[in-house]
């Protein structure tokens, strides 16, 4: 154990204290993790310990125990979200980028939320004997505008922390976009259940998103973080209104909701995950550029 009860409960009022073999160690910088870690927890509460610590060992190792131990009490408290990817082993550093990705805060998911129940009502209410157009054609430009407002010196107030992350700039990106893709399919994916009745039709904007953020991403490497997915899904936009336009009323799902259209939106994610492979090097620049 690495607590005692010696001394009883003076001071900092916990009824326990750290034994004072360990307070010796720890004065003299010798004591090892994780009973390193109870300790400057423990001493940040109870000031007998504190007392009895400062009479103990080598004053340079106990100044240095002092310092991390201000540290300690200084550092920012992680909160649910990071702490929850802590203990599911992601790294420190990366937990708190993640945590920090703007779009995964509860006012841009209560957002989606309520533009995908909208969606569904409405898509609901015109039957099943068609395809859900409407909810298609959203459902694709959430995932885009989500990693649109995740990376970026415009729309991210978190970039400037991004930008000292002791990372490379690709890997930074995708870190955020897996995280905001994550969330975003997965509540796109929620919604899909919401239609049961246009079976297999109502997921056929699964590839049309995955084509338009990697085109968007791919883009960003040279037109920046909301030119990009701008043009990406304003693109989209033109494409469904043509598409609709020549079909001139007629029956059945637009072209990018078919077989031959879902192929499409395939070959398209695949050449545009090739395309920011190759052009990765340049976040770093933009970076660089940004800081």
């Amino acid at each position: 154990m690495t607590y005692g009860t010696t001394g009883g409960a003076t001071g900092g009022g916990t009824g326990w204290h750290v034994r004072e073999e360990d307070l010796r160690a720890y004065a003299r910088g010798a004591l090892e993790p994780p009973l390193l870690w109870s300790a400057d927890t423990h001493l940040t509460a109870c000031a007998h310990c504190r007392g009895v610590l400062a009479d103990a060992g080598d004053p340079v190792a106990l100044d240095a125990g002092w310092d991390r131990l201000d540290a300690e009490l200084d550092a920012p408290r992680p909160g649910l979200l990071e702490s929850l990817l802590v203990r599911l082993g992601i790294a420190d550093h990366t937990a708190r980028l993640l945590a920090a990705t703007p779009v995964l805060r509860r006012s841009w998911l209560g957002a989606v939320v309520a533009v995908l129940l909208l969606t569904v009502t409405v898509t609901a209410g015109h039957g099943t004997t068609g395809s859900p157009t409407l909810f298609l054609a959203l459902a694709p430009l959430l995932p885009l505008a989500g990693v649109a407002l995740s990376y970026g010196p415009a729309l991210d107030p978190t970039y400037e922390m991004a930008v000292v992350a002791p990372m490379h700039g690709f890997r930074l990106l995708m870190i955020r976009t897996v995280a905001v893709l994550g969330a975003g399919l997965a509540l796109n994916g929620l919604a899909t259940l919401a239609l049961p009745g246009y079976g297999l039709r109502a997921l056929a904007w699964l590839l049309p998103a995955l084509a338009l953020t990697a085109t968007a991403l791919a883009l960003t490497a040279r037109l920046g973080a909301v030119l990009a997915p701008s043009l990406v899904g304003g693109g989209w936009i033109a494409l469904l209104c043509t598409a609709d336009a020549v079909r001139a009323g007629e029956d059945g799902p637009l072209p990018p909701f078919t077989a031959a259209g879902q192929g499409v939106s395939a070959v398209v994610a695949l050449l545009a995950a090739v395309l920011l492979v190759l052009l990765r090097d340049r976040f770093d620049l933009s970076r660089g550029t940004a800081a």
